[in-house]
């Protein structure tokens, strides 16, 4: 069969895109995992480095909606507030970054799931850390920077700072807008260095790009749960997701 895009037979292209807008619904429904669903399926039937270059521009585009779907105000502030969350992550993905196609991934896999799915099981109990405050800003930094060098060899940072804003009890609203501005600034980052790094080029970023409108599709529809559900339901979902990435995450860390 005649490939279409980036090496891809036409029946890959189609179920790359079925997954992107499965990823979509859900990054619209709970706030993130786009790139952790990507990741975890497109290299089943891709290589790895053309599935990292897929989710791209999805996640850069998805996450910079969200971040100013109530507008550019809420998003300054969030961004004002949790800036030493941000910049710390940034500075871990320029690190590894350059190292993603020679890094043993698998090792950074497994401490990362282990970490999240033990918190995530701990909330799921009952458990609710309190942060003091005189900790926060140092904590707040220090887990930034955990996720940037996950996130720079394997373009998932997300659970360490999903695991910090749980712990900090940040509210429903403004906890989806701060992961969604953390997550496009970190996704702009991640694009420029993987532009250096070849990962995306003039080949795979079709692909990528060709996964924008399925991406759209499935975050408007996860929209429509997200304003329905209460902060309630949204934290016990969130925790769920994060315990399946974490046992995702420990798969291809012992699996490959």
């Amino acid at each position: 069969m005649d490939t279409l895009v980036a090496g891809l037979p036409l029946w890959a292209f189609l179920l790359a895109a079925a997954v992107t807008l499965g990823a979509g619904f859900v990054k619209g429904a709970i706030g993130f995992a786009m790139p952790l669903i990507l990741i975890a399926v497109l290299p089943s039937f891709m290589p790895a480095p053309v599935a990292l270059a897929t989710l791209i521009l999805p996640v850069l585009a998805t996450n910079a909606h969200q971040a100013l779907r109530h507008g550019w105000a809420p998003a300054l502030a969030a961004g004002r507030t949790f800036w030493r969350l941000i910049a710390a992550t940034v500075a871990g993905i320029l690190i590894t970054a350059p190292f993603v196609l020679v890094l043993p991934q698998q090792v950074m896999f497994l401490l990362l799931g282990a970490a999240v799915l033990f918190f995530a099981g701990l909330q799921l109990s009952g458990w609710a850390p309190d942060i003091p405050r005189r900790w926060r800003h140092p904590i707040e930094a220090l887990t930034g920077f955990v996720g940037g060098l996950y996130g720079g060899i394997s373009g998932v940072w997300g659970p360490p700072t999903i695991v910090y804003l749980l712990a900090a009890k940040v509210e429903k609203t403004e906890m989806v807008r701060v992961m969604s501005v953390l997550f496009a600034i970190g996704a702009v980052v991640l694009t420029v260095a993987h532009i250096r790094s070849g990962v995306l080029n003039a080949e795979t970023a079709k692909l990528s790009a060709a996964m924008l409108v399925p991406a759209g599709i499935g975050m408007w529809l996860g929209y429509k749960a997200h304003d329905s559900m209460d902060p309630v339901r949204f934290k016990r979902w969130t925790l769920l997701l994060l315990a399946l990435s974490a046992l995702n995450l420990l798969r291809k860390g012992f699996f490959g």
